[in-house]
């Protein structure tokens, strides 16, 4: 069988068999690829807690006819050891993992950037130098950019129009795409405060200190905006989400 080799974040696991596990990963060059762990479940494994979810590792695979195998498995940064310990970190990584599982629907397709942004986002997520729901927020708004969904923040997401001076777009439709005038507005849309949707783009873009100078109450009428804007592109739900605190 022909081997290939490429790095990748373990997004989750499911026994086969007595000893086995499939473990579907995010590959840089490679995208979503499910592969097969022979006798991972064993104490005396090879691989033991290098194919858990959250770990990014170095893999050796060989190419299968449903099923790759995986047969080397190099841990290169165990994000699981930071995330474990604290309840919250861990939620947001595992709302993270499942994101990454749902934009990246294509198995085999190259998706250099969504690899990139997880492995950034968990590395953030596990240092603890930043809260995790602007993480985690900053992470879905980047993903979805990426798969094509960016929002709109600052033009008028229907017409394209920008507001004029003193003036701001004032509703919000995750349907429309982000942002809207008010003749653009359509029945059901939110009117966020002007503050929430400073931060929107601040953690679109990554820009941290305006992030970290936001009132609380603002980041969290932003963090229900995104998660609203997710459920609507991803078509329902994250089951992770119900974990997080919102």
């Amino acid at each position: 069988m022909p081997l290939y080799r490429d790095e990748a974040i373990v997004l989750r696991t499911h026994k086969l068999g007595e000893a086995d596990r499939i473990i579907t990963l995010l590959t840089r060059q490679h995208g979503l690829v499910r592969a097969v762990a022979k006798g991972v479940r064993r104490t005396s494994s090879k691989f033991g807690s290098r194919l858990e979810p959250f770990t990014h590792v170095d893999l050796q695979l060989a190419e299968g006819r449903n099923l790759d195998i995986i047969t080397q498995a190099e841990t290169l940064s165990p994000f699981s050891s930071g995330l474990g310990a604290d309840y919250e970190r861990y939620t947001a990584g595992t709302v993270m993992l499942e994101t990454a599982d749902r934009l990246v629907a294509e198995e085999r397709e190259p998706s250099v950037q969504q690899f990139l942004l997880l492995v950034g986002g968990l590395r953030a997520m596990a240092s603890g130098e930043r809260a995790p729901g602007q993480v985690l927020d900053s992470y879905l708004l980047r993903s979805l950019a990426v798969a094509g969904y960016a929002p709109s923040f600052d033009h008028c997401a229907r017409c394209g129009t920008l507001p004029s001076e003193g003036n701001r777009h004032r509703w919000f439709n995750p349907s429309m795409g982000g942002i809207l005038c008010a003749t653009c507005r359509v029945p059901g849309s939110a009117s966020p405060a002007p503050d929430t949707v400073a931060v929107l783009g601040a953690l679109l873009a990554g820009d941290w200190p305006v992030v970290e100078a936001t009132d609380a109450r603002s980041l969290k009428e932003a963090s229900t905006l995104v998660s609203a804007y997710l459920a609507w592109h991803l078509e329902r739900a994250l089951r992770s989400m119900a974990y997080v605190e919102r």
